[in-house]
């Protein structure tokens, strides 16, 4: 995740912040020439998977990480000088790109927005590490298969949606090695609206669109990958 400008305290421009799985366990900074430095550690128990930015406030603009262990998901918030203060230890079991959504998304705007692919559903953990359901995405779901992988639609400009889809060999999807790719004008004419979450599948990039306002959420299907296409990671949305 790249750091933003935001009021409160800045994370900084030019600095990638990334998971790191091995030591440091926690969060990296990247800068702009490669220099790698520890930012801060994550202790909560499991699997580190997910990571965003709080863009609205309602977490006090800091990195939100979630951390998977059996059937619960840890998240916790880290300051812009690398403190960690827990938001929940006991959140529904997610896995895979995180996202916080914008102002305007429902009764879930500024929720931290995160996928189970083991059941389908599209889950809202609170700043105040309340986890509510959103919707069911409607989509296959187990191992390597759910939906994981989200970004929200900007909500004007033309743009792409690019997802990496890795190779992992002896699976059912085994995936190209490639980054696979989709325009606004494709999405909008399948029928998702800017401002929408897209929500893709790890087995064959099977894509939803998870548009929320007062009245509720709808879920539609929008696009989908190669059959044997195996996505990791975040959705990201570059200008067209």
């Amino acid at each position: 995740m790249a750091g933003p400008r935001h009021r409160g305290c800045s994370f900084g421009a030019d600095t990638v912040y990334a998971i790191s799985l091995g030591k440091p366990r926690g969060v990296v900074a990247i800068g702009a020439r490669g220099r790698v430095r520890p930012f801060a550690t994550i202790r909560a128990p499991g699997l580190i998977d997910g990571i965003a930015f709080d863009e609205t406030g309602r977490f006090g603009y800091r990195l939100l990480v979630a951390t998977t262990a059996g059937k619960r998901t840890s998240v916790d918030a880290i300051g812009c000088h690398g403190t960690v203060a827990s938001i929940t230890r006991t959140a529904h079991r997610v896995e895979g790109g995180v996202a916080v959504a914008p102002a305007g998304w429902g009764p879930f705007a500024g929720d931290l927005i995160a996928s189970d692919e083991l059941g389908g559903g599209i889950y809202a953990i609170t700043p105040s590490g309340r986890n509510v359901l959103v919707a069911a995405s409607g989509l296959a779901h187990g191992g390597d298969t759910g939906v994981e992988s989200e970004a929200f639609l900007p909500a004007r400009g033309s743009f792409y949606a690019l997802l990496a889809d890795r190779g992992t060999p002896h699976n059912r999807h085994p995936g190209d090695n490639v980054l696979l790719r989709v325009s606004s004008a494709a999405l909008f004419a399948a029928g998702a609206r800017p401002g929408d979450l897209l929500d893709a599948t790890e087995g064959g990039a099977k894509t939803v669109a998870v548009h929320c306002a007062a009245a509720g959420c709808t879920v539609r299907h929008v696009a989908h990958g190669p059959r044997i296409a195996h996505p990791e990671g975040h959705i990201a949305i570059v200008a067209q």
